[in-house]
C-alpha cells in the first residue's frame, strides 16, 4: 500500500483563478494506468491524485471496477455489475477520488469488461449464473451467458433442454463421488459451491446429479466438450452476451450511471473482438453515454464537440490491419504505436543476423539469415494457431460448436449438406489457421467489408475444396439468414480472434525466441526493425484518421516493459557478439539437465539481461509461464515435473555463481549508454508523436518488469512522488532522474498548449539515418537518437546537422539550452541527452 506526498508542482497546467489546474475539455492529453488491487484501493489512488497532477496527466485510467473475485489483482474476473468493487473500496471511495482528481484539473478513465465473468469459487459470488445452474435454460439470466445448451443432454428427465458443462473436477466423476456432499440446497465439492435444482435436494447422489442443470465433470473435458463460450481459453471466465440488449443495460448501468453523473468521463474497452457484434456494441455505447448515433470513429468521433464518452479499444492490428472507419471509438488502446516506436528503434539488419545466430545457437551449424518464406517467425505462428483447433487442441469446443452448426445448416438445406464432420474440422483449422488478422468483421444481413473477404481469401490460399468454400462462405454471412446461419457467421469470428491471440501470442511468441523484445502484443517478429519513413508515414496516417487514439509503450499485459525491451534492442545492434555472449555463458553454467533445451539456455540469458537485476524467484516465475505457455515441453494442462525442475535448477544455479553473474552485471553495464539512448527516445516519442500516451505505473522511471504477474505489483508512488521534486536538477548518469524530467517536461508541455500538426525533419550528414526528429506545429520539434551502438561504431554524429525551423530561438525543454533557427549541429543538439524537446520562444 502506498501513501503518496504532495511534492510542489513543477509547471502546473492551465491554473484556474483559483489555483487549480482546470479539468480538461475534450480528450485526454495524456492518461497514467493505476493496476486497483486489494494492496492499492481507491483510496491509495485519491491520496496519489497531487503527485499524478504534478506530473503532468491530464487523466487517470483505472483497472476495471466492478466487484471481481476477492483477492482479484487484476478486476477481470468479474462477479457482481451492480457494485463498484467493496475490496477497492466501493462506490464511495471511487466518488472521493473522482473529486480529488477533479479538484486537482484530472478526470477518469475506466477499463470495462464486456466480454465475460469470472465462474467464480464459490460459484454463489456470481449471482446470475449461480441462477442459471439452478434454473437452468428457465432462468431470465440464461440469456446472459453464451451457453450452446444443444451440445450436452439434458436432466435425465428433460434430456432435449440440455445442461451447462462444468469441468471443475479434479479426476474423472466416478472417482471423486465421495467427495461430493449435499448441504441443504447446495452440493458442495471442496471449495465449490452449487446450487441444486429445487425438489432434487433429497434424492441419491447418482440421481441427484443426473437431474441438474449442470454436468460435473473432469477438467480435462473442458478443452474438447466444453459448452459455453470462455476468454479464449480460461474456462474460469464465461463469455457473456452483451449483444442482447437486456444485458447490455444490466452489465452497464452503474459505470453508464457514473458517467452521466460526471465521475467517469471515459472507457477503456478491453478485448472488443471477442464480442459478436463490437460495432454495434460500440454504438450503443457511444449512445448511451450522450454520442450521435451516427457519430463514426477517429477524429470526427472523438472530439469535444460530438459529445458523449472517451471511449478506445484494445484492439490489435495486425500487419498493416487498419481500425474499422464505422467504430464510434478515439483509436485502440496503442500496441500499433507500441510496434512502430519500437520498431524505429530497432536494426532491421542487425535483427535478421541476430536470428540466425539463434538458429546456430539452437542447432549449432554456420549462421544463416533466416528465409523470408516462410520465415521461422511466421511459420511458428501458422503451427501454434493450427495446435488450437486440432482434434485435442485447446479450443477444439469451439470448432465442434461450428462443426455442430454447420452440420445443422446441412440437414435443413440440401444445398449445403452431405459436408462430413470430419470435413468441416479440417476446413475450419485450415481457415482459422490461414486467416491473416484477429477476425473478420461480417454482420449477418449486411455485405461483408471488403478487407474480411480479402483476408478469408488469403486464409483460402487459393484452394477449390467444397468444405474450404461452405466454410468461407458462412464466415462471411453470404448464404442466407436464419439463427444457424447468423450463429456460425458471429462464431466464427469470436473463434478466430482467440486462434489468434492464444495461437500466435500466446504460444508462437513463447517459441521462437530470437528477439524476445519483439514478441510482444500485435507484435511482427517475422518482420524486424522500421525505418524513419515508415515511421513517418505512420504518424501521419495516425493523426489524420485517429488523432487522440491511444499510444503505449508498457501495458498490463506486455510481456516485457518498454525498458527491458530497450535494453534487448542494442543486442540487434551487436548480433555476433551478442550471440557470442549466449553461448559463452552456457559454457560457463556448464552441461544443462538431460532434456533441456538450447531454447531455455537462451531465453534464460535474455531474461536476465532484460530484467537485471532480478531475483531468483521473479526469474524462474517468467521462464516458467513460457515454457508452460510454449506448450513444447511443458505446458499448463500437461505439465513435465522433470523438465521444469531442471530448468529451475539452472536459473537458480545462475545466482549462485558469482562469476557468471559478475560477467551477466558486465554485459548489462556494457549495454547501459545504449540502452539508456533507446529508453529516452522511446519515451520521448510515446509522449510527443500523435495520440494520448497512456503512461503505464511507475513507468515514469525506468522499469524493467515481465509478463503478468511480475508486471502488475505494487509501485510506491509516494517515493515517485518525493523525486519528482528535484527531478529537473542534472545528475549525470541517473537515468531515473533523466526519464522523470523528460517524462513530466513533456507531460506539462501537452497540457499547456495543443500539439499542432506532425512534419517530419530530415537532418542531414553521415550519421542522418541515427536521428529521428519531427515538429509539431510551429513551436515544438522532438529529436531522438536511433541505433545508438551502430552511431557510435560509425564515429559520432560527426558534421551531421538538423535545420530547426525558422523564426527561433529555440530552447531544449529538458536541459535549457537555447539554439538559434536554421542547421544546427547534431553533436551540439544531443550533447548532453541522447534526445531534444525544443520549443520557440515567444
Amino acid at each position: 500500500m502506498t501513501s503518496a506526498a504532495e511534492p510542489a508542482q513543477p509547471r502546473p497546467a492551465a491554473p484556474r483563478p483559483g489555483g487549480t489546474p482546470a479539468p480538461p475539455d475534450g480528450p485526454p492529453t495524456a492518461s497514467y494506468r493505476l493496476q486497483l488491487q486489494p494492496g492499492f484501493t481507491l483510496r491509495d489512488a485519491t491520496a496519489a491524485v497531487p503527485y499524478l497532477a504534478a506530473l503532468g496527466v491530464s487523466h487517470l485510467h483505472l483497472s476495471p471496477l466492478l466487484e471481481a473475485v476477492p483477492g482479484s489483482t487484476h478486476g477481470y474476473d468479474t462477479v457482481d455489475h451492480t457494485r463498484i468493487s467493496e475490496q477497492l473500496g466501493g462506490e464511495p471511495a471511487l466518488r472521493a477520488l473522482a473529486a480529488a482528481a477533479h479538484a486537482h484539473g484530472l478526470r477518469l478513465i475506466a477499463d470495462v469488461v464486456p466480454n465475460h465473468m469470472a465462474v467464480p469459487v464459490p460459484e454463489r459470488l456470481n449471482r446470475p449464473l449461480w441462477q442459471v445452474l439452478r434454473d437452468g435454460p428457465d432462468s431470465p439470466y440464461a440469456r446472459w451467458f453464451d451457453i450452446d445448451w444443444t451440445a450436452q443432454p439434458g436432466p435425465t428427465d428433460a434430456p432435449g433442454r440440455g445442461r451447462v458443462l462444468l469441468p471443475l473436477l479434479g479426476d474423472r466423476l466416478g472417482a471423486v463421488l465421495d467427495q461430493l456432499t449435499v448441504d441443504g440446497a447446495v452440493l458442495r465439492y471442496h471449495r465449490h459451491e452449487l446450487p441444486l435444482r429445487p425438489g432434487t435436494e433429497d434424492l441419491p447422489l447418482p440421481e441427484l446429479l443426473g437431474r441438474q442443470w449442470y454436468r460435473l465433470a473432469w477438467w480435462r473435458l473442458a478443452r474438447t466438450e466444453l459448452n459455453y463460450r470462455r476468454f479464449f481459453t480460461v474456462n474460469e471466465l464465461i463469455a457473456l452476451r452483451v449483444e442482447d440488449p437486456v444485458v447490455f443495460a444490466a452489465t452497464h448501468a452503474v459505470l453508464l450511471g457514473l458517467h452521466a453523473d460526471g465521475v467517469l468521463d471515459g472507457f477503456r474497452i478491453d478485448h472488443p473482438d471477442g464480442l459478436a457484434d463490437p460495432r454495434g456494441y460500440l454504438r450503443r455505447l457511444a449512445a448511451a453515454t450522450g454520442r450521435a448515433a451516427e457519430t463514426t470513429g477517429g477524429a470526427a468521433g472523438a472530439s469535444g464537440a460530438t459529445g458523449g464518452a472517451y471511449i478506445v479499444v484494445e484492439k490489435i492490428l495486425t500487419g498493416e490491419e487498419r481500425l474499422p472507419e464505422d467504430w464510434p471509438v478515439a483509436g485502440t488502446t496503442g500496441y500499433d504505436a507500441l510496434r512502430r516506436i519500437d520498431g524505429l528503434l530497432t536494426d532491421p539488419a542487425g535483427a535478421r543476423r541476430l536470428a540466425g545466430a539463434y538458429e546456430s545457437f539452437l542447432r549449432g551449424g554456420p549462421v544463416r539469415e533466416p528465409s523470408a518464406d516462410p520465415h521461422p517467425a511466421a511459420a511458428a505462428a501458422r503451427r501454434g494457431r493450427a495446435d488450437m483447433t486440432g482434434p485435442h487442441g485447446e479450443l477444439a469446443a469451439e470448432v465442434e460448436r461450428l462443426v455442430r452448426t454447420a452440420l445443422r445448416i446441412g440437414a435443413a438445406e440440401p444445398a449445403h449438406a452431405d459436408h462430413a464432420p470430419w470435413q468441416l474440422r479440417a476446413s475450419l483449422g485450415r481457415l482459422l489457421t490461414g486467416y491473416p488478422a484477429y477476425r473478420p468483421y461480417a454482420r449477418p444481413g449486411e455485405a461483408p467489408p471488403a478487407v474480411s473477404r480479402e483476408q478469408l481469401r488469403a486464409a483460402l490460399d487459393g484452394s477449390t475444396d467444397p468444405t474450404d468454400r461452405l466454410v468461407a462462405a458462412l464466415a462471411l454471412g453470404e448464404l442466407g439468414r436464419g439463427a444457424d446461419h447468423d450463429d456460425f457467421c458471429v462464431r466464427f469470428a469470436q473463434t478466430a480472434a482467440a486462434v489468434a491471440a492464444k495461437g500466435v501470442e500466446d504460444t508462437a511468441f513463447y517459441r521462437w525466441n530470437a528477439l524476445p523484445g519483439l514478441n510482444e502484443v500485435g507484435g511482427e517478429p517475422s518482420r524486424p526493425g522500421l525505418s524513419p519513413a515508415e515511421f513517418h508515414d505512420w504518424c501521419r496516417r495516425q493523426e489524420r484518421d485517429w488523432p487522440h487514439g491511444m499510444t503505449v509503450l508498457s501495458t498490463h499485459d506486455t510481456k516485457r516493459s518498454a525498458d527491458a525491451r530497450a535494453r534487448l534492442a542494442v543486442l540487434a545492434e551487436r548480433p555476433e557478439a551478442s550471440a557470442a555472449e549466449a553461448a559463452a555463458w552456457s559454457a560457463a553454467a556448464g552441461p544443462a539437465a538431460p532434456g533441456l533445451d538450447r531454447d531455455a539456455d537462451w531465453l534464460l540469458w535474455h531474461t536476465l539481461v532484460a530484467a537485471w537485476p532480478i531475483t531468483p524467484d521473479r526469474l524462474v516465475a517468467a521462464l516458467l509461464k513460457a515454457v508452460r505457455e510454449a506448450k513444447l515441453h511443458t505446458s499448463w494442462t500437461e505439465p513435465d515435473p522433470p523438465y521444469e525442475r531442471a530448468l529451475e535448477g539452472r536459473a537458480r544455479a545462475v545466482h549462485d555463481d558469482a562469476g557468471l553473474l559478475a560477467r551477466i552485471e558486465g554485459t548489462v553495464h556494457a549495454l547501459a549508454p545504449y540502452a539508456r539512448a533507446n529508453t529516452l527516445a522511446a519515451a520521448l516519442l510515446h509522449l510527443t508523436v500523435p495520440g494520448v500516451p497512456d503512461l503505464y505505473q511507475g513507468s515514469e522511471e525506468p522499469l524493467y518488469t515481465l509478463v503478468d504477474p511480475d508486471n502488475r505489483g505494487l509501485v510506491d508512488l509516494g517515493a515517485l512522488a518525493v523525486r519528482l521534486t528535484d527531478s529537473a536538477t542534472p545528475r549525470p548518469g541517473d537515468l531515473a532522474r533523466e526519464k522523470l524530467h523528460l517524462t513530466a517536461t513533456a507531460l506539462h508541455l501537452r497540457r499547456s498548449r495543443p500539439l499542432g500538426p506532425y512534419r517530419p525533419l530530415t537532418a542531414v550528414g553521415p550519421a542522418a539515418d541515427h536521428l529521428a526528429a519531427f515538429a509539431r506545429g510551429e513551436d515544438a520539434v522532438t529529436a531522438v537518437t536511433r541505433l545508438p551502438y551502430g552511431l557510435e561504431r560509425a564515429g559520432g554524429w560527426w558534421d551531421t546537422a538538423l535545420e530547426l525551423p525558422a523564426g527561433g530561438p529555440w530552447t531544449d525543454e529538458l536541459t535549457l539550452r537555447d539554439f538559434p533557427a536554421g542547421p544546427v549541429a547534431v553533436a551540439e543538439l544531443l550533447a548532453t541527452l541522447p534526445v531534444a524537446l525544443l520549443t520557440r520562444r515567444g
